[in-house]
């Protein structure tokens, strides 16, 4: 009799959450592979038993909808490990998004009544981007520097309006230092080009005298990113422990039916990476 082992969970280790599904180890011809790093908290074992498998679909089936019933549908206890990660993983994903909407609420509320209120806004949000330039420029500058009928953009390059017209006239002007006549196409289309990309009346700020607040912004806006990346990474983990789940419900409906004898370990213990969450692992190992 030849015995073979495989292991059904690939590495998939997240660093930002300390949680994933790891292979710490399988018995290969009696030699114990150990795993590196952490320690068994939860050792289960089940025998692939032919009299307890439901119909071929069901388990598949059940285990894609909730990771890990279709293994507990046959009895196979190995299923605890694919619901214990389900429950921590939606709980990652639900914790990063209500830190990202905290924090999101928190840098929208700077811009509004810090940054933006000494010109009166009456639109409250807007684009993401709008806000990311928010943090990098102290000023957003004046929409037209002409204070009679006319329209002059703004010449200060260390304001947001003012960077976006030196681009235009680095653009559409054969010397960015000499301006065309103001009739001139050249002269039209950089305005154009200014006027599609500036901040408008509406959407001015300053952060003049406002550093603190500033610094607060803008680590807002960090935390808040990163928090929704984290949970974009949370959803993407849940999809693929579904797909894990159903095809082991599968591939052990299929070894039942041929009368193959299964032998299933699975184990929980703590992760390796920065201490924090759970790592787990299902090795199957047949005999033919």
């Amino acid at each position: 009799m030849v015995r073979a082992a495989a292991v059904l969970f690939a590495s998939m280790a997240v660093v930002e959450t300390g949680f994933g599904f790891q292979s710490p180890g399988s018995t290969i011809a009696g030699s114990p592979l150990q795993p590196s790093g952490g320690f068994a908290t939860a050792h289960f074992t089940s025998h692939q038993d032919t009299s307890t498998n439901h119909v071929g679909w069901l388990a598949p089936a059940a285990s894609a909808v909730i990771p890990g019933t279709g293994q507990l549908l046959n009895n196979q206890d190995r299923g605890l490990v694919y619901l214990a990660a389900e429950v921590l993983l939606l709980n990652r994903y639900f914790s990063s998004r209500s830190t990202g909407n905290r924090e999101r609420d928190r840098f929208r509320e700077l811009a509004f009544t810090i940054a933006r209120a000494p010109f009166a806004p009456t639109v409250r949000d807007t684009v993401f981007e709008y806000f990311e330039q928010v943090g990098m420029f102290v000023e957003s500058g004046p929409f037209d520097a002409d204070p009679g009928p006319g329209f002059s953009p703004p010449l200060d390059e260390t304001t947001f309006n003012g960077q976006v017209w030196a681009l235009a006239r680095k653009t559409f002007f054969p010397d960015p230092d000499n301006p065309p006549d103001q009739e001139s196409e050249e002269f039209l289309r950089a305005l154009e080009f200014y006027r599609d990309r500036a901040v408008g009346p509406n959407f001015l700020w300053s952060w003049q005298d406002a550093d603190s607040d500033r610094d607060l912004f803008r680590r807002s806006i960090r935390e808040s990113d990163a928090a929704f990346r984290r949970a974009t990474q949370q959803i993407g983990l849940v999809l693929v422990n579904h797909l894990l789940s159903t095809v082991d419900a599968f591939v052990s409906q299929r070894l039942s039916r041929r009368n193959r004898q299964a032998d299933l370990t699975s184990w929980i213990w703590p992760s390796s990476v920065h201490g924090q969450g759970l790592s787990g692992g299902v090795t199957l190992t047949l005999s033919f």
